[in-house]
C-alpha cells in the first residue's frame, strides 16, 4: 500500500477530523453519499490544519467491504465504502477491503 498525492490542500478543521477519513471543503465530516474534498492524512482538532489529500492515489480507511476496482463513496463518518448505485463517486478502490477499519489504498476522482 502506497499513497501517491497530485495534490494535497491544507482545510482548517471545522469539527475534529480522523485521519485516513473524507473531508469536506468545509473542514467537516461528509453526509453519507455526500460530496468530499478529500481524504486527511492526520487527525485534527477543531480549529487545526489538516492536510487533505485531493488528487491522486491515498490511503483511507473502510467502513466495509470494498472490491478491488469497485467505485466508492463516503459514510455518515467519512469512511470509505462501497457506492451502491447512489450517492457521489469519489473514486475508486486499488487494493480490496475486507471489512470495518481496513486502510487501503484508493485513486481520488474529481
Amino acid at each position: 500500500m502506497q499513497s501517491t498525492p497530485i495534490l494535497t490542500l491544507s482545510l482548517i478543521a471545522a469539527a475534529a477530523l480522523s485521519a485516513n477519513r473524507f473531508t469536506t471543503f468545509a473542514g467537516a465530516v461528509p453526509g453519507a453519499g455526500a460530496k468530499a474534498a478529500g481524504v486527511t492524512q492526520y487527525a485534527a482538532a477543531t480549529g487545526d490544519a489538516v492536510a487533505v489529500n485531493v488528487l491522486g492515489t491515498t490511503k483511507v480507511e473502510a467502513g466495509g467491504a470494498i472490491a478491488v476496482g469497485g467505485p466508492i463513496k463516503s459514510d455518515a463518518s467519512g469512511k470509505a465504502i462501497a457506492q451502491g448505485g447512489t450517492g457521489e463517486i469519489l473514486g475508486y478502490a486499488i487494493e480490496a477491503a475486507s471489512g470495518d477499519g481496513k486502510i487501503i489504498e484508493m485513486l481520488l476522482t474529481p
